[in-house]
């Protein structure tokens, strides 16, 4: 299949309630392109700098998502137009992205990235630091809007050690959706393991390699 083909497949695949967020780090702007004119609107960056240099060649209605993790320096490249931050785990660049969001005049949606995995290299918050967090951001920030969680499950074949990873967070969004109702987006789940997030309640999936093919690093 080629990445018309892919997109199409995909969203015959994910539930009404998922979006696809189509991971195009280290893509050229001509594969994008290809996923673009099949429909898709939304994709996804590890790298700031990239993901400008890209904002600034392809159409203005794509909605460019921050998935990987965020240098607090980085975030001023990307204030004017990034549409989601993914990988959000600290107080200190919640505090960066809203005043950055502020010299734009606009607010900025973000999610803030969960440790579930067992390996100790993967970022994020821990589970029990999130409802002090979320009371915070939500007092102190204008110009930033956290609008679920984010987590990566841990790199293994054993599909149960995945699925309950999963189920942990989104046992924790439903909790925390009871207390923070702007609370709507629950980010889990990539290639290789898309299908059991979106069984353990996933609304945003990220897809890459699957759509794409290899990543030319």
């Amino acid at each position: 299949m080629n990445i018309e083909e892919k997109i199409s497949f995909f969203k015959q695949q994910l539930p009404e309630k998922t979006t696809l967020v189509a991971v195009s780090k280290t893509q050229p702007v001509a594969s994008i392109l290809s996923a673009y004119h099949a429909g898709q609107r939304v994709f996804g960056e590890n790298k700031v700098q990239e993901m400008t240099a890209k904002w600034e060649q392809l159409p203005k209605d794509i909605q460019w998502h921050m998935i990987g993790h965020v240098q607090t320096n980085k975030v001023k490249y990307m204030a004017p137009f990034v549409s989601l931050i993914h990988g959000v785990d600290s107080i200190k660049l919640l505090k960066e992205i809203d005043k950055q969001a502020q010299k734009q005049r606009r607010i900025i949606d973000c999610l803030l990235q969960v440790h579930i995995a067992s390996e100790a290299t993967k970022f994020g918050l821990m589970p029990d630091a999130l409802g002090s967090l979320l009371s915070e951001a939500t007092d102190a920030f204008k110009n930033l809007s956290i609008k679920g969680l984010m987590g990566m499950a841990t790199f293994t074949e054993d599909k149960t050690q995945i699925r309950n990873e999963f189920s942990l967070l989104n046992t924790l969004f439903q909790k925390l959706k009871m207390e923070f109702s702007q609370l709507e987006i629950l980010s889990m789940g990539m290639s290789s393991d898309y299908l059991i997030a979106i069984e353990e309640g996933s609304t945003m999936v990220r897809i890459g390699s699957s759509i794409f093919g290899p990543r030319n690093y």
